[in-house]
C-alpha cells in the first residue's frame, strides 16, 4: 500500500509559492492560467498529460478558446498541498514555455 503524501504546513506552502512565481493559491489548490490559441492549448495539455502519467501526479485542467487553466492539489493527501504539487507546477511552467504559452498574471 502506498504511503500518504506529506501535507505541507502553512509556512512551507508560503515558501514553496515563492519558488513558483505566477502560481496562486486558491484554497487547497495552486492555480495558473496561460493564454494560448485553442489548438496550441490542446497540444500543451497532451504534453503535460504525458509528463503527469510518468510522474503519477496530475492537475485539473480547464481548456477554453484562448486559455488553459491548471489547478493542482494532492488528492491522495485529502486534497491538500504537498511538495509534489509544486514540483508539477515547475514542470508545467517549463512545458508552457516550450509551447510559447503566455502566462496570465
Amino acid at each position: 500500500m502506498a504511503e500518504t503524501p506529506v501535507r505541507l504546513t502553512e509556512p512551507e506552502i508560503d515558501a514553496a509559492l515563492a519558488e513558483v512565481p505566477g502560481w496562486r493559491r486558491e484554497g487547497d489548490e495552486i492555480t495558473r492560467t496561460y493564454e494560448i490559441r485553442y489548438h496550441g492549448g490542446v497540444a500543451l495539455i497532451v504534453h503535460v498529460a504525458d509528463v503527469e502519467r510518468l510522474i503519477g501526479h496530475h492537475a485539473d485542467i480547464d481548456l477554453r478558446w484562448g486559455s488553459v487553466r491548471f489547478a493542482i492539489t494532492t488528492h491522495d493527501a485529502g486534497h491538500k498541498l504537498t511538495q509534489a504539487d509544486f514540483d508539477l507546477a515547475r514542470r508545467i511552467d517549463a512545458i508552457a514555455r516550450a509551447h510559447e504559452a503566455a502566462p496570465v498574471e
